[in-house]
């Protein structure tokens, strides 16, 4: 994961709101409603967490007008910025893969 590239994404307006509410997987419109983002807006946000590597597209469910819809969730648990003299270092730990697991396995069941 490139440095300079997470910090763009995390310095644009949205992107940290969209990172804080991924904790659970949700489609651009419904990030859009929960966080009053216009939708284009997300969709752009989006595509900028996603190519970052902070958000990543989860899975394609059927929406309630029966059409399939993206939705995303983070894929990192913690991300730590600090300096050292002139060095700029950026530390992303990632959501283990462990929890990705569990979380499908809720999602699964809760879907039954």
């Amino acid at each position: 994961m490139e440095s300079d590239r997470t910090l763009a994404a995390l310095g644009n307006e949205y992107n940290p709101d969209i990172l804080r509410a991924a904790d659970e997987a949700h489609s651009a419109q419904e990030f859009s409603d929960m966080l009053d983002i216009p939708i284009a807006t997300c969709y752009r946000r989006i595509e900028e967490l996603t190519g970052a590597g902070l958000l990543e597209l989860h899975d394609r469910v059927l929406s309630d007008e029966h059409r399939r819809t993206n939705v995303y969730r983070r894929d990192i648990d913690e991300i730590v910025i600090s300096f050292d003299g002139n060095d700029l270092n950026v530390q992303v730990t990632e959501r283990p893969e462990v929890k990705n697991k569990l979380d499908d396995v809720w999602r699964k069941i809760s879907q039954e």
